[in-house]
């Protein structure tokens, strides 16, 4: 479907301010013209949006996460990371059905759409599920099935994600795109990540991976290797490959010349490292470097939200405290690690998370009638720093509307809803910290 989209305030994605009244025209998916003032003449077969009280941007990219981890939401709060990990949270996930980690995915889909993302990064389990849901409900992803590789059984596995990149990449008329997934390296060995790095240039698909997260993360790989986990990865050979490093909270800087140097990428989670007690990744150094950053989310399990509203506040925020400057990341800095930056983190088409022509038509539409965007002094102030998820009131993806005037319309929101009360039976009450 066209769309002649008008009288409607948009922020383009490239320039440092908002267009506040002007038009924008879609066609076959992507963006075809926009431009200030009335929209052009146009034929019967663009169907008109009224934008008023309206602010069109670009959808949000999540750059990383673990979608079916909605399902543990509020199950093992309060703890760090390792504890939280291996003595709750992975017994928790063994018991999880393909069905489940679809429905788990589902449940996350519903929150990113109602916040304003149309584009996410998933490691995970039972991936063709994840995908096959995903298509579904008509968003774009970057899937990679998460590998640990301790043993002969997990060969096995890395062969299930080599027939997942086979199949998938390219799916959902091209919405669909793969990665290898390792998960870190405590728990993918060298020798092991080798196999991964052979198939991932084979196959000419990025990998995603863990890296530094905690402290304690760190001083075990100087134990047992004698070297940073940077070190140990670049010394692997995974930086031949096209890395997207989650986290990478503590760094040295001679970790963040090798990552500049063979252009890693960074998918920066504030709100997790904040609740999981690991630490603030060194953004601006990273930034300072060349090293293109995207934010995400990660799993709901460890942030309990999939809003990147407040992932971008929190990151503009954050690190005006934390480097005692308040020019450390402005309003148009945070919105781009969110948009573009987003999708060049994930080695998509470069011109996602923006409104220009030829476009991916992935955007979303905010409520500004409320006081909250009152003066109007700056609209792209407002949007980092005061909207929040629950002003988004439209989600298009390649065109295609799947979030309209707050209704789901590739999902089914009271059918996921029962299932997942049905579901957590599983996690039996005894199991959960009480803090």
């Amino acid at each position: 479907m066209n769309w002649l989209i008008e009288n409607v305030a948009y922020f383009d994605g490239i320039h440092n301010t908002c267009m506040e009244r002007g038009y924008v025209l879609v066609r076959d998916g992507k963006i075809e013209a926009l431009g200030a003032g009335e929209a052009p003449l146009c034929d019967a077969s663009y169907e008109r949006i009224d934008g008023k009280d309206r602010l069109l941007l670009p959808g949000f990219i999540n750059t990383h996460g673990h979608a079916a981890m909605s399902l543990l939401r509020g199950y093992a709060d309060d703890l760090p990371l390792h504890t939280w990990l291996k003595d709750l949270i992975w017994p928790a996930e063994a018991v999880l059905s393909p069905d489940d980690i679809e429905l788990g995915t589902e449940l996350a889909m519903l929150e990113m759409l109602e916040t304003g993302t149309t584009t996410f990064t998933d490691m995970y389990a039972d991936m063709d599920r994840v995908a096959n849901a995903t298509i579904r409900a008509g968003m774009r992803a970057v899937l990679g099935r998460g590998l640990i590789g301790f043993d002969d059984v997990n060969l096995e596995k890395l062969a299930e994600s080599e027939s997942f990149v086979r199949m998938y990449e390219g799916a959902g008329e091209g919405l669909i795109h793969t990665t290898f997934a390792p998960h870190a390296p405590y728990t993918c060995p060298p020798d092991y990540l080798k196999h991964v790095i052979t198939r991932s240039q084979q196959l000419a698909v990025p990998l995603q991976i863990h890296i530094a997260e905690t402290a304690k993360e760190v001083a075990d790989s100087y134990s047992e290797y004698g070297k940073s986990p940077v070190e140990l990865l670049y010394e692997t050979g995974l930086f031949e490959c096209q890395i997207i490093g989650a986290h990478c909270v503590h760094l040295t800087d001679r970790d963040i010349e090798l990552m500049a140097e063979h252009h890693v990428h960074v998918a920066h989670n504030p709100g997790s490292n904040l609740k999981l007690g690991s630490g603030i990744a060194p953004l601006r150094k990273l930034l300072e470097q060349n090293i293109v950053v995207g934010l995400g989310t990660d799993g709901a399990a460890s942030n309990n939200k999939l809003d990147l509203y407040e992932e971008l506040r929190l990151v503009a925020l954050l690190h005006k405290g934390v480097e005692q400057d308040a020019t450390a990341i402005d309003a148009f800095s945070a919105l781009r690690l969110v948009t573009n930056e987003g999708a060049k983190t994930l080695f998509l088409d470069p011109m996602l998370g923006t409104l220009q022509p030829g476009a991916p038509a992935d955007f979303q539409f905010i409520d500004i009638s409320g006081p909250r965007y009152y003066p109007r002094h700056n609209l792209l102030s407002h949007i980092v720093y005061s909207s929040h998820g629950g002003d988004v009131t439209d989600v298009f993806v390649a065109g295609k509307p799947l979030f309209r005037k707050r209704e789901h319309l590739t999902l089914d929101k009271e059918k996921v809803f029962y299932n997942v009360k049905r579901v957590v039976q599983k996690f039996p009450l005894s199991q959960r910290v009480n803090v």
